[in-house]
């Protein structure tokens, strides 16, 4: 036990996790509510420990959005605009391919593709790009649409949420990224998302990929108008899911980001509420083998305190990340791979390449040498 634990009030919460017991909604809350980050974060780093070891992982990816026109307008969002805008987008498939064979030449091994609920393209070109994109390299990992886009494409189809999800899977689709998620409570979707999905219709699309084999990732969008016990909830219904499916293969909590909106919040999370959000993730949610710290949102620094806070991963190169950028994020557009295995070095972790299924692909030798220890042929 740490020093940190031995006088702490959260000392029983503690010993429940030492001892394979599951937490409760109350002790969460209880963690949320402390003050004590050091105990909260110790209770977390013997967790993850535990859990995952002393690797902690990277991917080598490229975010690609091919629009930001959106049929909704969500007040949280700065990322969205309608086909009135100026500064709206729209990618053609060649022009994604193109995006996708310019990032081939750093070793991407997985394309992240997102966008809004653009007003009029047809369902054949999501197939279409699909297709085009897992041409290029079959083994490139393709972790597209947020579950809104999925209800999106499934009325443009005219198809059940299974059947799209299927023909989506067909045309090449590896996984659903876990955007969206939000905070589950309805109260709250209508002040940041009106009219977007709800959270049960999130989950269903998820528990649907689940069914048919498919995995996934999920967030939650913290440090806006939500309250502590909200974010237990959204955290309580994510483990029950999860229970049910074991189709999730990490957790990603996002840092909110306040410019350019219509949410009346001035300041982003401050680095005390992300640590002790990612902490309390990691300790309640222990049927998750992996937490993302998302320097995107967070600052690379702030990501490498976090892999002593529950952490075990702090995502990708990414490469042109646009919606938290247009939200007001400082952090640079891309990382090097060199720069992240340095990062994660840092912290006495073992740097880890791993690929969209958080398995490992190459696994890093110490500082020293700077070699690869094993190299490990992760498929999807």
């Amino acid at each position: 036990m740490s020093f940190a634990l031995k006088h702490s009030k959260l000392r029983d919460i503690y010993e429940k996790v030492a001892s394979g017991t599951r937490i409760s909604d109350e002790d969460a809350l209880r963690l949320f509510e402390s003050k004590d980050l050091n105990a909260v974060g110790a209770i977390a780093d013997f967790a993850r420990q535990r859990k995952v070891g002393n690797r902690a992982s990277y991917i080598v990816n490229r975010y690609i959005n091919y629009s930001n026109y959106c049929i909704l307008s969500c007040q949280f969002c700065s990322f969205s605009r309608k086909k009135r805008d100026a500064d709206g987008f729209e990618l053609t498939v060649p022009q994604m391919v193109e995006k996708a064979k310019e990032a081939q030449g750093i070793g991407i091994t997985e394309l992240h593709i997102v966008g809004g609920l653009h007003p009029s393209l047809p369902f054949s070109y999501y197939t279409d790009m699909l297709h085009a994109l897992k041409a290029l390299e079959p083994k490139l990992q393709l972790k597209c649409f947020t579950a809104i886009e999925v209800l999106h494409l499934a009325w443009l189809a005219k198809k059940s949420v299974e059947e799209t999800l299927r023909e989506l899977k067909d045309a090449g689709l590896d996984s659903l990224t876990g955007g969206g998620a939000e905070i589950f409570r309805k109260e709250v979707r209508q002040q940041i998302a009106k009219g977007k999905e709800s959270g049960e219709e999130y989950l269903d699309v998820h528990r649907t990929w689940h069914k048919l084999g498919g995995r996934s990732t999920c967030t939650m969008l913290f440090g806006h108008v939500e309250s502590l016990p909200d974010r237990v909830d959204h955290l309580r219904q994510l483990r029950s899911l999860q229970d049910e499916t074991h189709g999730f293969v990490g957790f990603i909590p996002l840092a909110y980001q306040p410019d350019g909106n219509r949410i009346p919040v001035e300041h982003a999370p401050t680095g005390f509420d992300s640590l002790r959000t990612i902490a309390v993730s990691r300790i309640y949610l222990d049927n998750f083998d992996h937490i993302t710290a998302y320097w995107v949102g967070l600052g690379t620094k702030l990501a490498q305190v976090a892999l002593n806070y529950g952490a075990d991963d702090i995502h990708g190169t990414i490469i042109e990340e646009h919606i938290f950028h247009m939200a007001g994020a400082k952090s640079p557009q891309a990382q090097k791979e060199a720069d992240m295995i340095k990062a994660i070095r840092e912290v006495g972790r073992t740097p880890v390449q791993r690929n969209t299924f958080y398995e490992p692909i190459k696994v890093w030798e110490d500082a020293e040498t700077g070699a690869k220890k094993e190299e490990v042929l992760a498929t999807a």
